[in-house]
């Protein structure tokens, strides 16, 4: 009896466990993309009240074990699509998958912005270049903080830094990757319409309020658009007309003595379609070191740009202008506002522009191009000692076929662009005049064999006037490995023809510079290329991506200024500049929190007669971090924090590391929204720690400027929508 009792409760224990372990079933969920139907490996798929999550494998395939009996709410996440709730029953009717499909989301920018600095209008999910869109939410929220111009919206991205050129005028140039600003290619729509002389203070007079997104491509773009983009573009796309009227205004003030008021309208008319931009921007001296020089000058600027579209059966075009006139004075305060003696620095300019394009479709799968600038800058700067006035009037010119295939795509194109500066005589000294006309044919063509590649490959021939042929490969591939990581990888050859015209000259005002030399000076060419990885998940209801860029430019023979007695020249020197480094971008989202943290490591040097030193104003490391939270698209606050590191200075002195930080908030009701941003509270600028010129106040001769001037700055408006 006593050995049977122990049987007996062994006996009944299994009795009592077989029918449990009979009612747990296995579950087969197959998560797919509703449009295209393929699997959505990496998808997770939680049932609620039991807390037990899976995740899809390569296939798609989601499978729960040992799940009991019953009828259970579901929850299926993907980034980039839309969040699905449902109800399930164990143990299924049939053995089979159960199929969901997931709908793409608005939150997944990258699947829907469409990007035309590649010349194909293709998603930037399917471009093997890799291009950076700042567009809809972000191109808002950044607009917010500096309405008036593009400084702060892309000072704050990631890889580019703007780089203050006259600290008097508050002028400013785009350096990519740590190379000089006349290394950057900045369009409008596509069209080069900032090259050159008129390429001075061109960030600090467009303002945002008529753009649709900004494309940035890092590394040589030459093949693409010419010369000139050897750190890559910068292109300004332009909002068009949509179905629904648009009607937009902006009212901004600073505490800085700044204000900005532009105005948007957007319509079609059956065949036809019109946009207009105005704007009126203005700035007071302002002086928050008190040591009576502007870290903001006095300036008004007004600008006006309408364009007309046509939309026909086979044939699109549109047509338009743009115009901008502004008046800029810095310097001495007290010359500013009372007249008394004191250093100044004047600025008066003029921009007029003209754009025309016209689409012809041949058939549905070709179209015929047609692209025509002119641009007119007329500029005029003036110190005490000194007065410079120049007139550059330029054109570009641009016949493309496309043809779309079922897996290629080939686009053949020439431009013809003319560059023209005169210079009106102000002294004995020469005059810096110039004329370049530059033909160029190109071929592109991006190919997709099967969904794992998708490669493009480019060739460009230019020939410029004074300084002969230039061929300019390029090739990129995009790697599919999972619709989650994906791979880039490219390189191409780049040219810059050579003009005083840039951020050394412009420091100085143009001040004892000679011409430059044709006979003796050749183009600056380079060669560079670039990979990135990019993966993207959820993990539970965390979104996660992240984004790695690895890069290498080395640029051979570029201009430098050397001393010539009284005088200064652009030579060729004799060696190369290189900057190589990574980016890192990590966005993560969780409810109505986003969290995006950049780091850039930039590592640029020069290579002159076989001695290598630091580039000067390239900080090797970079934070940019941005927490922003948004409630029901009604309520939007974001905390900003950016880091750099010590940079050399021109003179062989190190500058000090510095932080920026601040703070914004709008909120957002159906026809309008108010919006205040806290700009740099933790009121850092150079003056605080270092010094911004040497020699007398009257007659200062200007350091390198790689820190904030104007310090803590609030600024706070509304935004009216009709």
């Amino acid at each position: 009896m006593k050995k049977f009792f122990p049987l007996l409760i062994i006996f009944l224990a299994a009795f009592t466990v077989l029918p449990a372990q009979d009612s747990l079933h296995t579950v087969s969920l197959l998560i797919k993309n509703a449009d295209e139907k393929n699997a959505l490996a990496g998808a997770t798929v939680t049932i609620d009240s039991l807390n037990i999550t899976v995740v899809a494998d390569s296939t798609g395939l989601a499978i729960f074990t040992k799940v009991p009996k019953g009828r259970y709410s579901i929850t299926v996440t993907f980034i980039g699509f839309e969040e699905q709730k449902l109800m399930l029953t164990v143990p299924p009717l049939s053995t089979d998958p159960y199929e969901i499909f997931l709908e793409e989301g608005e939150e997944h920018q990258e699947e829907e912005v469409f990007v035309t600095a590649t010349r194909l209008s293709r998603t930037i999910a399917n471009i093997p270049t890799r291009i950076e869109v700042l567009s809809g939410e972000e191109l808002a929220e950044k607009g917010n903080m500096r309405p008036g111009n593009l400084q702060m919206l892309l000072n704050e991205t990631t890889g580019i830094q703007t780089q203050v050129t006259s600290p008097a005028s508050a002028n400013a140039s785009i350096r990519i990757q740590g190379l000089d600003g006349r290394y950057t290619q900045i369009l409008k729509d596509g069209f080069p319409l900032y090259a050159g002389f008129s390429g001075g203070l061109s960030i600090m007079q467009i303002a945002p309020l008529d753009l649709r997104q900004v494309e940035v491509i890092k590394g040589s773009a030459s093949t693409l658009f010419g010369a000139g983009a050897i750190a890559g573009l910068v292109n300004l796309v332009s909002k068009v007309p949509t179905d629904e009227r648009e009607i937009s205004f902006l009212a901004n003030g600073t505490t800085a003595g700044g204000l900005d008021l532009s105005g948007f309208y957007s319509e079609k008319y059956g065949t036809l379609g019109l946009t207009v931009f105005g704007s009126r921007n203005s700035g007071s001296p302002f002086d928050p070191a008190d040591i009576g020089l502007t870290a903001i000058p006095k300036f008004e600027r007004y600008t006006i740009n309408p364009r007309l579209f046509f939309y026909g059966n086979k044939t699109t075009a549109n047509a338009g202008f743009s115009y901008i006139t502004e008046d800029r004075l810095g310097g001495s305060v007290g010359y500013i506002k009372r007249g008394t003696e004191g250093y100044f620095e004047e600025n008066n300019t003029d921009r007029f522009t003209t754009q025309l394009a016209i689409t012809h479709r041949l058939t549905d799968k070709s179209t015929l191009n047609f692209k025509n600038s002119y641009s007119h800058f007329d500029r005029q700067l003036q110190v005490p000692s000194y007065r410079f006035k120049g007139l550059q009037k330029s054109s570009f010119s641009e016949f493309t076929f496309t043809h779309e295939r079922e897996k290629a795509d080939w686009i053949i194109g020439a431009n013809f662009l003319t560059d023209d500066f005169e210079e009106e005589q102000q002294s004995a000294d020469p005059l810096r005049n110039y004329h370049y006309n530059t033909y160029g044919i190109f071929v592109q063509n991006q190919w997709a064999p099967n969904d794992f590649l998708t490669l493009e490959t480019g060739l460009r021939g230019d020939y410029v006037n004074e300084y002969g042929f230039e061929l300019l490969p390029r090739v990129s591939a995009m790697l599919r490995f999972t619709p989650q990581l994906t791979a880039r990888i490219g390189g191409g050859f780049g040219y810059k023809t050579p003009t005083v015209f840039n951020e050394e000259s412009e420091r100085i005002q143009f001040q004892n510079i000679l011409p430059i030399n044709n006979s003796t000076t050749n183009n600056e060419r380079s060669v560079g290329s670039n990979i990135d990885l990019n993966y993207r998940t959820n993990i539970g209801e965390l979104g996660f991506t992240i984004n790695q860029l690895f890069f290498y430019t080395r640029l051979n023979k570029p201009l430098v200024l050397t001393s010539n007695g009284a005088d200064s020249e652009f030579v060729n020197a004799d060696g190369y500049i290189d900057t190589r480094g990574m980016e890192t971008n990590l966005r993560l989202t969780y409810g109505d929190f986003k969290l995006f943290v950049g780091y850039t490591y930039a590592d640029v040097n020069t290579h002159f007669e076989g001695t290598k030193e630091w580039f000067p104003l390239t900080a090797r490391h970079r934070l940019n971090n941005v927490l922003m939270f948004e409630k029901d698209e009604r309520l939007k606050i974001g905390l900003e924090a950016y880091y750099f590191s010590p940079q050399r200075l021109s003179d062989g002195a190190l500058g000090k590391s510095y932080w920026i930080m601040g703070l914004m908030g709008e909120k957002v009701w159906e026809k309008f929204s108010l919006f205040i941003n806290f700009e740099n509270f933790t009121n850092t600028r150079q003056t605080r720690f270092d010094t911004i010129y040497t020699g007398a106040i009257t007659n200062p001769v200007f350091r390198d400027i790689y820190a904030p001037l104007e310090g803590f700055v609030v600024n706070g408006g509304i935004k009216i929508r009709l």
